[in-house]
């Protein structure tokens, strides 16, 4: 493949034929059946090939186009089964590859960041890209030092073909969100697009990643690869080899699917408290199962580590997650109706000209909170069905409740982040001890400890 395609004419046209493509797979697929095939078999045929190329395009164009088919990756567990089949494997594909940018502009960039005299940098740098992402790809290399090192290389004309792209893909919201039951794909888009300028600066995305290399330097289960050297367009990190969480979700274990998914929601939840950042990108391809070395591993721990990779997109959360996620978590569990209702009326979560019937609001909100209800819960793809099934169907009043209800901005990304972890947790098929990270990370899970009274003021009460 040439360069990133950049003009906004060319990557318009690729993502306009994509409804076009749908129609005409429709006319084959009647004609298939008028041919004597059964409908069951022509559908799967025309969903097939319809993944086959959406997925194709969004690859190809890499930028926006393949952002947002990731971030609708991790949503794949809430598709109907039927539907799921055909889409599974192109999803897959797009978590960890797209075509690679061509060596020569790799070494162009690298000249005009690094200088003429880059490769001095390197004892080796492997030409062949050991992974490609949506604005960037990376490549092995061995640093000056001696380390294994992964340099991410951004492509030329990332930032206009994102902007593009998303733009684009706004206007094929109301075809594309069928894909997705129960899921509003504009708010998607346009939280993507506000988060272009963050991702493109591999300033911030350094910063962050140090940041979480200190805080888990010595974590016994996370791993963070440190920040090697950083400029404009160019990151240097430590590299880090491991299972692709892709490659658990299609292969692992029972034990590594349930290792992995418990340290996925340990560093969801404990990442905010420990380092004031949220990282924002929970797909497959930005996770690997590490095995521990011989510090950090141990009998009860099976041997593993997670390590997490790009932090391009970070909510900033000096002070953690917000207590009231916590603090509402648990007054539902409690079956506090009266008390969640007026906190979700204080946060924003529903309008001032909207009153609900806070035992309603219970009631929709128990089945999502399912998982901390136990002490441990096997997350499923049948089971995210079920509650997508069960907000996305206009007959149910979990749908009809769910329409009156807002989610604040400040909420956003906190939501989105939630969801496609807990989507992740799903393809994984992990039984994981959610309640025990609640308790442990998230604040005001847990109600205030009262003070003890020392013997004296006892006395005095007496």
């Amino acid at each position: 493949m040439s360069d990133l395609p950049r003009k906004a004419v060319t990557r318009t046209a690729k993502l306009a034929a994509l409804p076009l493509g749908f129609a005409g797979r429709a006319t084959w697929g009647l004609g298939k059946r008028i041919g004597g095939k059964s409908a069951e078999l022509v559908g799967r045929e025309l969903q097939q090939r319809t993944a086959e190329q959406l997925f194709k395009v969004l690859g190809e164009l890499k930028g926006g186009a393949m952002k947002f088919g990731q971030a609708m990756s991790v949503f794949e567990s809430a598709l109907p089964e039927e539907v799921a089949g055909p889409y599974r494997a192109a999803l897959t594909k797009l978590q960890e590859a797209a075509p690679p940018m061509p060596t020569r502009t790799v070494h162009t960039v690298l000249a005009e960041r690094l200088g003429e005299d880059w490769q001095d940098l390197f004892l080796e740098f492997q030409d062949k890209p050991a992974a490609a992402a949506s604005i960037g790809q990376v490549h092995r290399a061995v640093w000056h030092d001696g380390r294994q090192v992964a340099v991410k290389v951004q492509y030329p004309g990332a930032g206009e073909a994102l902007l593009s792209d998303l733009n684009q893909l706004s206007r094929f919201a109301r075809l594309l969100g069928p894909l997705i039951p129960g899921m509003d794909i504009k708010p998607l888009i346009a939280e993507l697009r506000d988060r272009v300028s963050e991702e493109l600066d591999y300033g911030l995305e350094a910063q962050a990643q140090q940041e979480h290399a200190e805080e888990f330097a010595d974590d016994p289960d996370v791993l963070v690869p440190a920040v090697v050297h950083q400029r404009e367009q160019v990151l240097v990190t430590e590299w880090i080899d491991g299972i692709p969480l892709s490659e658990v979700i299609t292969d692992g274990t029972p034990e590594e699917r349930d290792r992995a998914g418990q340290l996925l929601a340990r560093f969801l939840f404990s990442g905010p408290s420990r380092t004031g950042l949220l990282h924002a990108d929970p797909h497959p391809g930005n996770f690997r199962l590490v095995p521990a070395d011989s510090s950090g591993s141990s009998a009860d721990r099976s041997g593993w580590r997670l390590g997490v990779l790009d932090f391009g997109t970070v909510d900033r959360l000096p002070d953690g997650l917000p207590s009231t996620i916590g603090e509402s978590l648990r007054m539902t569990l409690d079956g506090e109706a009266e008390a969640v209702y007026e906190l979700l009326c204080e946060e924003g979560f529903v309008r001032e000209s909207i009153e609900l019937d806070p035992d309603a609001v219970l009631d929709y909100l128990l089945p999502i909170i399912e998982p901390a209800q136990v002490d441990e819960f096997t997350f499923s793809r049948g089971w995210m069905r079920s509650q997508a099934a069960r907000v996305a169907d206009p007959r149910s009043p979990a749908h009809q409740l769910g329409k009156q209800l807002n989610l604040p901005p400040a909420y956003l990304l906190i939501h989105r982040v939630t969801l496609s972890t807990i989507g992740v947790l799903c393809q994984l098929g992990a039984t994981v001890r959610l309640r025990q990270e609640l308790e442990e990370w998230l604040p005001g899970f847990l109600p205030d400890a009262e003070p003890e009274l020392d013997e004296e003021d006892s006395a005095a009460g007496a």
